[in-house]
């Protein structure tokens, strides 16, 4: 079995955020405040709780933002940079990251969404079932905004629905474990979508969702942000300072 501290996690850091501009126009998206604190630092938080000793952030629009804040060091949590040249989207900035990347599997998760499930033991799942591609799911009362994730009994992913469709359903939490061979197969140096190409690409590997009921938000607007406010304040008074920010 793998030590989770040598796996290595990557952060997609690298999105503009044009809906969520109205109420943070100054400054990268995942670095919005939570009370005082970059939006970023919670997703981290999860990391290091973990075990996890690297992370790749995968940065672009204000990047050297993300990098002049955090430094290369955060709560015994090893930083390094893959820095766009131009915009390549979730799966682009991926397969731009590739040299940094030195474990198998490999941990992804969103930026600007944060999930309070155990990551380790999602990860150690993955590590049983032997599959290609794991991703942890979330249950919301309305899927209209995300993409909507369809499984069979087995908890094996059949196919993934377009953004629009709405009524209670499963999600993903923006959160997979997956084989390094598969980050080859992501065309380089072009924008390439994780959601909307290369997910549906990866279904006949198989595609396995794992859930557990770790509280799911994301600040993709300026509604959602005012929500992840209001439920991150429980992390907020579990630690007494923002992290090991350097």
């Amino acid at each position: 079995m793998i030590d989770i501290s040598t796996v290595t996690a990557v952060v997609l850091a690298g999105g503009e955020g044009k809906r969520l501009r109205a109420a943070v126009p100054d400054r990268q998206k995942v670095m919005a405040p939570i009370s005082g604190r970059p939006f970023l630092t919670f997703v981290l938080d999860r990391l290091s709780d973990a075990g996890i000793g690297s992370v790749v952030m995968c940065t672009g629009y204000r990047g050297d933002e993300v990098r002049a804040q955090l430094g290369e060091r955060y709560d015994g949590l090893s930083l390094r940079y893959s820095q766009e040249a131009h915009p390549l989207d979730t799966a682009g900035a991926l397969r731009n990251a590739l040299s940094l990347i030195s474990s198998n599997p490999v941990l992804v998760l969103n930026g600007d969404s944060y999930c309070g499930a155990d990551l380790r033991t999602f990860f150690l799942w993955h590590m049983f079932k032997r599959s290609s591609l794991s991703l942890m799911l979330a249950r919301v009362p309305d899927t209209s905004r995300y993409w909507r994730v369809a499984m069979d009994s087995e908890g094996r992913i059949r196919a993934f629905s377009e953004k629009g469709i709405s009524g209670r359903g499963w999600i993903s939490a923006g959160i997979y474990a997956l084989s390094w061979s598969l980050l080859t197969t992501i065309p380089e140096d072009r924008p390439m979508s994780l959601e909307r190409e290369m997910l549906p690409a990866w279904l006949p590997y198989g595609i396995y969702g794992w859930y557990d009921k770790g509280e799911f938000i994301d600040i993709g607007t300026p509604e959602s942000y005012a929500d992840a406010e209001k439920t991150l304040r429980t992390e907020i008074c579990a630690t007494s300072s923002p992290g090991g920010l350097s």
